[in-house]
């Protein structure tokens, strides 16, 4: 059986700020988008922030009505990114498997490390305790014998807390766990499931997988084993390895003009930017399109872009490009894909011409908005286009979770 960790920096950016500037140790702490603009949106906040009711996603204007004293910061992404690198530096004293899952989570494979380090257990009160001591920030870590238990795990305990669900004990742990605790289920498959009476991990997990299937696809079957313990995702230590990020939906209905094309790959493009983003393998430089008429008859068309990008505008805009150099529109559209390849991995490239500041600008924005949307689920945030199809925009896009290929 293997030994999977999930580590947690607990607060990052507001603990990585309280590093910088120790003064705030004991002040209650908000990091923004933008200090200056009365109107920028919180980040994070530290525990102390947190009692006052200070949320991420709240405008910093409401956010000091809240809290009087609050200490506002301009997100420094470059000091998170050091940061993150140091501890993973000491992730990889115990394992060479580290998967990235954003810049504040990692898992880490440990099967093969057991023999030298002690249990899971033991190896997670290490790390937690060399983070502590030689970084100055905490983690919670979740120890289990598969990835979804494991990042299960580290949730459940906060801050600065280790988590072990096993074999022996995931059913009284877990199965208690209403479904929206479950990974990568969101509001709108939360309300699937309550439909049908099924509102925690447990009533997943004793469901047949055909009637999941019918409610929610495929889906449905991949919940089914992630709730009965049954993922055997593999950690993937070597970004080198995924060669893809691709994402598809079939509209509830027939596409008949370029506008709503272009609201459909809107949705895509911000799916798989995301995912770029999340795994932190680096930037892609080709994006490639698929789209099916409402014949089944499909079509594709990719093109090399002229820097790697993470952000979704550009995907976006990329994707509307090649569609209109593509389609003939003999029919209307019915489903469309979007996947992004040939990946710099971490391996970063200087471009210096009148772009490179207001890409920075719109990877910072991106950044913000997958902050917003990680504590609050996607819907929480959602750009005017994609809100005016309401039906489209309360639907739960699904790649391969795991970046696989």
């Amino acid at each position: 059986m293997r030994t999977i960790l999930h580590s947690d920096l607990n607060n990052f950016y507001a603990s990585v700020e309280t590093l910088k500037h120790p003064e705030y140790k004991d002040c209650p702490l908000a990091v923004c988008g933008s200090v200056e603009d009365r109107h920028g949106i919180v980040l994070a906040k530290n525990q102390i922030a947190k009692q006052f009711n200070v949320k991420t996603g709240d405008v910093l204007w409401e956010a000091r009505q809240k809290c009087k004293n609050l200490v506002a910061v301009t997100a420094d992404h470059k000091s998170y990114e050091q940061i993150s690198k140091r501890v993973r530096e000491i992730y990889s004293r115990f394992t060479d498997h580290i998967e990235p899952f954003g810049i504040d989570e990692c898992w880490l494979d440990l099967t093969d490390s057991v023999k030298n380090f002690g249990s899971g257990e033991q190896i997670a009160e290490q790390i937690r305790a060399t983070v502590k001591n030689e970084i100055g920030i905490t983690v919670s870590i979740g120890v289990s014998f598969n990835k979804v238990f494991a990042k299960l795990g580290s949730d459940m305990k906060k801050p600065d807390a280790i988590t072990v669900i096993d074999s022996k004990n995931f059913k009284q742990k877990v199965w208690k766990l209403p479904v929206e605790e479950l990974l990568f289920v969101g509001k709108a498959t939360k309300k699937k499931l309550n439909s049908i009476g099924v509102k925690t991990i447990g009533d997943i997990a004793n469901t047949h997988p055909s009637v999941l299937d019918k409610l929610l696809g495929v889906w449905g079957s991949t919940l089914y084993r992630y709730a009965n313990g049954l993922d055997d995702s593999p950690v993937i230590d070597k970004p080198e390895d995924v060669k893809s990020i691709s994402n598809s939906l079939t509209d509830y209905k027939d596409l008949v003009n370029f506008d709503q094309v272009k609201t459909l790959f809107l949705l895509l493009s911000e799916s798989v930017a995301s995912r770029l983003r999340e795994s932190g393998i680096g930037k892609a430089s080709t994006v490639r399109i698929t789209v099916t008429d409402n014949a089944l008859q499909t079509y594709g068309k990719q093109t090399k872009l002229l820097h790697p990008t993470n952000c979704s505008i550009d995907i976006a805009n990329t994707a509307y490009e090649l569609f209109e150099s593509l389609y003939k529109w003999d029919r209307p559209v019915r489903a469309a894909g979007v996947a992004i390849s040939d990946f710099t991995f971490n391996q970063e490239q200087m471009f210096i011409d009148d772009c490179s500041e207001k890409h920075d600008k719109l990877e910072r924005l991106d950044s913000a908005v997958d902050n917003i949307r990680k504590k609050y689920g996607n819907g929480s945030m959602q750009r005017a286009r994609i809100l005016q199809d309401k039906k489209l925009a309360s639907t739960e896009i699904k790649g391969d979770p795991f970046f696989k290929n």
